[in-house]
């Protein structure tokens, strides 16, 4: 049995499986597809041509910790999924989420309050995108990586698997931290090996490549690869893989 709010907006030709709740002002777009046993909270938009799978949930509210160092505990404007778009099963996306066109967030992700993706952009299975962080177009977020708070990711950055990224050098200690709280930013084209991890405040210049298990302890320079623990500069990024020769 599902419980449809009589204040849902659901265009034609929308799909709905068993055990769904979908609450007052939500809107679905025409030929869109939402699960068994998914719930979308109040308001949330989605666009046509959706697939939302089995036990996911959209537009929830943020938790915030007493001890909270980042999140506000403010109510968030409703979630918003752009046309085309793919929800993978038991995926959480939250209120104050904007996700792009034709974007794939595959089963098991999760991604906070104040995050947008932009369009075309794949967030493997696993993927956990922390609040206030910004992820471009055409990006790819490969199994498991982890995108901490205040990150921004450019277009067509490319995340391999387990990649970890940081953005408090105090590791949870003294009230200084809460001063200098800084995610990364990888820049258009950059590309992170599996299993990096990224520093806090680290950036990643246009079309810089970071290698497989290496830790970004500084800056990587545009069109450069740099490897190992700390990195260190080996060599350019060859012509053939600069990214202005492969869109």
């Amino acid at each position: 049995m599902n419980k449809v709010s009589s204040k849902a907006h659901i265009m034609s030709n929308v799909k709905i499986g068993y055990y769904t709740v979908i609450e007052e002002n939500v809107q679905i777009g025409k030929n869109s597809t939402v699960g068994n046993n998914v719930t979308i909270y109040r308001g949330t938009i989605i666009g046509e041509n959706v697939r939302i799978d089995d036990n996911t949930v959209i537009g929830k509210q943020p938790m915030r910790a007493v001890t909270s160092a980042i999140s506000d505990g403010k109510e968030q404007i409703p979630a918003n999924i752009g046309d085309g778009s793919i929800i993978g099963t038991s995926s959480i996306i939250y209120a104050g989420c904007n996700i792009g066109r034709d974007c794939l967030i595959a089963d098991l992700s999760t991604v906070r309050e104040n995050v947008t993706i932009g369009d075309k952009t794949i967030i493997g299975r696993g993927v956990a995108i922390e609040n206030y962080c910004e992820i471009g177009s055409y990006c790819k977020l490969e199994t498991n990586a982890y995108i901490t708070s205040y990150s921004k990711l450019e277009d067509y950055v490319f995340i391999a698997p387990g990649v970890v990224t940081s953005n408090d050098n105090f590791a949870g200690r003294t009230k200084e931290r809460f001063k200098h709280f800084k995610g990364v930013t990888i820049k258009r084209g950059g590309r992170i090996g599996a299993q990096v991890t990224i520093l806090p405040g680290k950036t990643i210049e246009e079309d810089g490549f970071v290698g497989a298990g290496s830790v970004v302890t500084k800056n990587v320079p545009k069109e450069k690869i740099m490897i190992g623990n700390p990195i260190r500069e080996i060599s350019n990024v060859s012509e053939e893989q600069l990214l202005k020769n492969n869109i």
